[in-house]
């Protein structure tokens, strides 16, 4: 009988494999307004993979949201440029309505 491996998100499959990765920084952070009161400043690719992961609402994992996880893996792994996975990650969070407002 096969087993069935652990369900996983999509944007941290594999957490202690991408601990091990140097981190790779934003031109500029993206402020994020998480909850009411509560913002989260988040500054580099791995930061990003944390926040879609852990504290992304439900309803806004879309298209959006997955090229986010996938640019910003692709940052990690040397593929993309900060700036790529930065611009991803900032759509998404527009998208979402996570952004800070000026």
């Amino acid at each position: 009988m096969l087993r069935e491996a652990p369900i996983t998100s999509r944007c941290n499959r594999s957490v202690g494999a991408e601990k091990a990765m140097r981190d790779i920084r934003f031109p500029e952070p993206v402020r994020l307004r998480v909850r009411p009161s509560r913002e989260r400043v988040v500054a580099s690719s791995w930061e990003a993979l944390e926040c879609l992961h852990d504290q992304w609402p439900e309803w806004a994992r879309g298209p959006s949201y997955r090229a986010a996880c996938r640019t910003c893996r692709d940052s990690l792994d040397g593929w993309r440029a900060p700036q790529q996975a930065r611009r991803a990650f900032l759509k998404a969070a527009r998208r979402a309505g996570l952004v800070q407002a000026s």
